[in-house]
């Protein structure tokens, strides 16, 4: 599976718990941290923790290994680290506070093919 590949799976198990604003962004050129990150939000704790159960039994079911999953129990700011790409799932107002498009501004977005109700929710964001 090709890493691009990963990063719409990991969208896609995103948007199935109704994440919202979900942007993933290229950051091959601007970190050693991952090659992607794919980052989104949920409204509330139970939110965040049913978006990272998604995600990361979506990769173990492709066997794609989980090296991190971080904050889970907290539930505000949860990492699904699988080397080359983290997935940053936020609480919406640890999203706003921490901003990390415009921290990562320069990284170039990658195009997410999801559901269509998505752009929807973007848009009420």
């Amino acid at each position: 599976m090709e890493i691009t590949d990963i990063v719409q799976l990991i969208a896609e198990a995103s948007d199935d718990r109704k994440a919202e604003n979900i942007v993933a962004l290229n950051m091959e050129e601007l970190s050693s941290i991952a090659d992607y990150f794919v980052i989104c939000h949920g409204n509330n704790e139970r939110q965040v923790q049913a978006i990272a159960r998604s995600v990361q039994n979506a990769l173990e079911k492709e066997d794609i290994r989980v090296y991190r999953l971080e904050g889970f129990e907290q539930a505000r700011w949860v990492l699904v680290d699988t080397g080359d790409i983290v997935c940053h799932i936020f609480h919406k107002e640890e999203r706003h506070y921490y901003n990390l498009e415009r921290l990562w501004g320069d990284a170039a977005r990658v195009e997410l093919n999801i559901h269509g109700d998505q752009r929807l929710r973007n848009d009420l964001s």
